[in-house]
């Protein structure tokens, strides 16, 4: 598979926004998708946060395999990031982050106040790639409304401040990916759950790694499934088997769209595509 090329107009001018206003917040909060702690990782986005306090929130967390969310948690909490694993779609949502940003930003604000300075308010800006839950998660902290929901990458365009109480201000921006993905391993991560347009990879090969993914990972969640699966045949070979046994004949671009579409939903089961024991292997070597 060539190297993967997708960097729209919008998102470079976001990158620059970003460059402009982290100056003006007290830490930084960055959005992961939790089923891809590391894939979802904008690397460039790390760049340009540096040294800034940072709050790393894997959210979805409810579609995420919750064991490996907590190896991940721990991952980077060793590497001094405060994480925090939500549904944002959940009311607790705003307490947990706003107890989180407090938690981290504690030695900030003993500081001030010893000098006598009461700092009522922290400000933080959200990062993340497109599709990772920020819009949900911006409403839900909101209270309100405050911006389109889509299940497409790329449906935020735009920077705006919302307060979400009296203890936090927040400066969205969209969802901004890398310019190109050098690992084929992470475009196909980015495209089963949907982070990047469907367009830009063949949903053959998407289906392929995901159904190589579940075999390898999950196979008792493909066996409820698909009751008819053989697990020892190639996946383009129990592709097509599925593929007729479903009735699409040999329209195998069907079974796709259905795979993907439950892969995305988990109708299979709760699941993690980035695994700590990978990345550790790699950084002992």
């Amino acid at each position: 598979m060539a190297t993967i090329q997708w960097f729209p107009g919008h998102m470079s001018k976001a990158r620059r926004q970003v460059q402009e206003n982290i100056k003006h917040v007290d830490f930084v909060t960055i959005l992961v998708d939790a089923r891809l702690p590391l894939s979802s990782l904008n690397p460039m986005l790390t760049k340009i946060v540096g040294d800034k306090p940072k709050l790393m929130i894997l959210n979805k967390a409810d579609l995420a395999d919750s064991q490996r969310t907590k190896q991940w948690r721990d991952f980077y909490e060793k590497k001094g990031i405060k994480t925090l694993s939500i549904n944002s779609k959940e009311q607790s949502t705003v307490k947990k982050v706003t107890d989180a940003a407090k938690a981290l930003m504690t030695d900030k604000l003993k500081k001030l106040e010893d000098r006598g300075i009461q700092k009522q308010t922290l400000r933080t800006m959200i990062i993340g790639i497109p599709n990772a839950g920020k819009t949900t998660l911006m409403n839900r902290l909101a209270g309100k409304k405050i911006a389109v929901v889509g299940n497409k990458p790329g449906v935020t365009k735009g920077q705006q401040w919302l307060k979400s109480n009296k203890d936090l201000e927040i400066l969205d921006t969209p969802g901004i990916l890398w310019p190109k993905f050098e690992d084929e391993q992470v475009g196909l991560k980015l495209a089963l759950t949907g982070a990047i347009k469907d367009q830009l990879l063949p949903m053959d090969d998407v289906t392929i790694f995901g159904l190589n993914f579940f075999k390898n990972n999950y196979p008792e969640r493909l066996k409820k499934r698909f009751k008819d699966i053989d697990l020892e045949e190639e996946a383009p070979e129990i592709i097509m088997s599925l593929t007729s046994k479903l009735g699409f004949k040999e329209e195998y671009d069907r079974f796709y769209q259905l795979f993907v579409k439950e892969v995305r939903e988990g109708k299979l089961g709760t699941y993690t595509l980035d695994l700590v024991d990978d990345v550790e292997l790699n950084e002992n070597n």
